[in-house]
């Protein structure tokens, strides 16, 4: 892609500009670090545009506040108090919705997981966000808790002009068949490896 120039023009009957604004479905998978960090970086670069940013994460813990989480969620004060940048919504999962933390089962989780997905497909069939970080969510197709046929005719159909970032290791075959773009994180070298923990401003 020299100088930002696709390889290819499709003969799609669609204009540059057309193209160039058409939504993406974005996948970051594998096994290396930076998955999140890289979406979550997406979400600055869609709130300095002023898109509305929505954030969605399904799997870490409701009592885990990381470093992105903090910034992203000032950046929405700052809209709200100025105009400045876009608004911006946090949600996570793990042990239920922001306004649902309570421990319980895996049954529970899966339960709250599914209700999750639901709460994502209803925003996007009204278009609330114009982008939506969907954290940790391949897990959630792998371990059986929400229907892959449903994941990918949401995904395909949503209407508008809304894009989606979806994060985690093994993303499903169909999710990486239709998205317009999958990045895979390899793992080469970790810290984690000699058996460092992680670091404050490097994990969180």
């Amino acid at each position: 892609m020299p100088k930002g120039q696709p390889i290819a023009v499709p003969d799609d009957g669609l204009t540059t500009r057309q193209r160039r604004n058409q939504p993406l479905l974005m996948v970051n998978t594998g096994d290396g670090k930076g998955k999140s960090t890289s979406a979550f970086g997406l979400a600055l670069r869609g709130w300095n545009q002023g898109w509305d940013i929505g954030v969605f994460q399904f799997v870490k813990s409701a009592k885990w506040r990381i470093g992105e989480q903090t910034v992203l969620e000032r950046l929405g004060e700052l809209h709200t108090q100025t105009g400045e940048g876009g608004p911006v919504e946090w949600h996570k999962m793990g042990s239920g919705w922001s306004w649902s933390r309570k421990a319980g089962s895996e049954t529970d989780h899966a339960a709250d997981a599914a209700e999750g997905w639901q709460e994502v497909k209803r925003r996007l069939a009204e278009e609330r966000h114009d982008l939506y970080v969907l954290d940790e969510f391949t897990y959630l197709m792998e371990w059986g808790w929400i229907d892959v046929d449903d994941v990918i005719e949401t995904f395909r159909d949503r209407p508008g002009r809304q894009y989606v970032m979806i994060t985690g290791r093994r993303a499903h075959p169909a999710l990486v068949e239709i998205a317009d773009l999958v990045t895979e994180m390899h793992h080469t070298k970790h810290p984690f490896d000699r058996g460092q923990k992680g670091q404050r401003g490097i994990e969180w």
